[in-house]
């Protein structure tokens, strides 16, 4: 089903970040923090980001495995408000997302009907007519697309990944990423390496975490940490009821 397809991928776009995100767990330390052990540096990283109630974030390319490149860009909070979207890449289209308490808008465009639902996409492209599809959080064919939207799901996949101490770190020279002080550590695991530039100053956010080797290539920018989600939500003239785009069958959790 369409509402399916759109709310899986979405969701697996968003896990580009969640994936990125790793380190160890290990003892602080009071010495000057660009000083500090890579293990110690990645702990301290990862903690602040636990630690965020709404974040900003931009996951693009690939983790491998026959996955395409695509790019997510999503505000989220703890309370399971987001606004952005998912761009599959190479022309295979776009879903543009909100979600605000217990509604959800999703806007395919033109290239996400005709590759990603080759059959009857042209005819839900129609009944839309560049509208979005309005439905509950509830809905269980939107449950993917809700929990990608939802912080604390984020951050439970990050504290799942916490605990391994697998693989080797290493520090690099501190350098500048987006205009803040970073410094680099990296975890080498197999043929894989993850690599997060720390911010060096204040709370000590991972600005951005790539991925590459054993055939990903991937990164992710973090920003607006504990900024508020944008509040704004598509007019009514501009959304179709999900169900008069799907039809109605089970939808409810």
């Amino acid at each position: 089903m369409a509402g399916q397809r759109i709310a899986t991928r979405a969701g697996a776009c968003a896990a580009v970040a969640v994936l990125a995100v790793a380190g160890g767990t290990v003892a602080r330390a009071d010495d000057g923090f660009e000083a500090l052990p890579a293990e110690q540096i990645a702990d301290r990283s990862r903690d602040a980001l636990l630690d965020v109630s709404s974040v900003h974030l931009r996951a693009r390319g690939d983790l491998g495995k026959g996955r395409s490149p695509m790019t997510v860009d999503l505000t989220l909070d703890r309370n399971g408000n987001c606004a952005g979207g998912v761009d599959l890449g190479k022309d295979k289209g776009s879903v543009k997302i909100v979600k605000r308490g217990d509604s959800v808008w999703l806007k395919p465009d033109a290239d996400f009907w005709e590759n990603q639902v080759p059959v009857g996409g042209s005819a839900f492209e129609a009944i839309l007519a560049g509208r979005y599809m309005r439905g509950s959080a509830s809905d269980s064919r939107l449950r993917p697309v809700v929990e990608a939207c939802d912080l604390d799901t984020f951050r439970e996949l990050v504290s799942d990944n916490a605990g391994s101490d697998a693989g080797t770190y290493s520090k690099g020279k501190v350098t500048t990423v987006d205009g803040v002080r970073t410094v680099p550590v990296t975890r080498t695991l197999n043929e894989q390496k993850l690599t997060a530039y720390v911010d060096t100053g204040g709370t000590h956010y991972p600005v951005r975490i790539t991925v590459r080797g054993d055939g990903a290539d991937a990164a992710v920018d973090f920003s607006g940490f504990d900024e508020p989600v944008p509040t704004a939500t598509p007019p009514a003239d501009e959304t179709v009821d999900v169900s008069a785009v799907l039809g109605r069958g089970p939808s409810q959790s």
